[in-house]
């Protein structure tokens, strides 16, 4: 059986139960077809970058599966079917990661990111000095151009 990652999309009517629900819902499609569910996490309601549907905002699921094709092809058209799913994606993994993805974790638990990467603090002083101000420059002798 092949590995997939799917996201999912649900309207922001619903609650967060109901997402919940969707998620088991197509979980337990993709077991009546032979495959299984490794992993089911509600990301919360996020705003859209743009309207979906009429939507500002949608409830994000995430799903690891390990299935055949045949299954995750009926999970994807029920998900198209279902009023209540906004936009999904599947896609085909090497690996299935057991840890909690990035959406879940904390910022202080990602670790390698830091607060500014390799750049360092943020330090305002490192510019130079400061140009004078036009009421700070000197005035211009006689007979010399600016």
């Amino acid at each position: 059986m092949a590995l997939y990652e799917c996201v999912l999309i649900a309207r922001q009517d619903i609650s967060a139960a109901q997402a919940e629900a969707l998620g088991e819902q197509f979980s337990q499609i993709i077991r009546d077809n032979g495959g299984s569910v490794a992993k089911t996490e509600y990301w919360g309601l996020k705003t859209l970058t743009y309207k979906i549907k009429k939507n500002r905002k949608g409830h994000y699921l995430f799903l690891n599966l390990d299935a055949p094709a045949a299954a995750v092809l009926e999970a994807e058209r029920n998900m198209g079917i279902n009023e209540d799913v906004l936009r999904f994606m599947t896609v085909r993994v090497e690996k299935l990661d057991p840890n909690p993805s990035a959406m879940m974790q904390s910022r202080g638990e990602r670790g390698e990111r830091g607060d500014r990467g390799d750049r360092g603090p943020r330090r305002f002083d490192d510019r130079g000095p400061r140009p004078p101000r036009r009421s700070e420059q000197p005035a211009a002798a006689e007979g010399e151009t600016a």
